[in-house]
């Protein structure tokens, strides 16, 4: 079974990412985080810093990889309903 951590891990190599660029797509979606804790993240399941990825983490940089990759999300379009 993936956990959240292999994941990011997979996508991370799949796009070539460095850390830094995890650290913006993260901060597209407003969430922050140190280059400390996301190197937790990609540790070893059995090293005694390893930190599980929770879905908040995934949910933010799936969210921000859209944003990275295509761009910011247009402003909604407001429609006149008098006529």
């Amino acid at each position: 079974m993936l956990t959240n951590n292999d994941i990011l891990k997979k996508l991370r190599v799949a796009l070539s990412l460095t850390n830094e660029d995890i650290l913006k797509i993260l901060a597209l979606e407003n969430f922050h985080i140190s280059k400390g804790a996301l190197g937790d993240l990609f540790r070893e399941d059995d090293h005694p810093n390893y930190v599980e990825a929770g879905d908040q983490i995934l949910r933010n940089f799936l969210n921000g990889l859209v944003t990275y990759k295509r761009g910011p999300r247009p402003a909604p379009v407001q429609k006149d309903l008098k006529k």
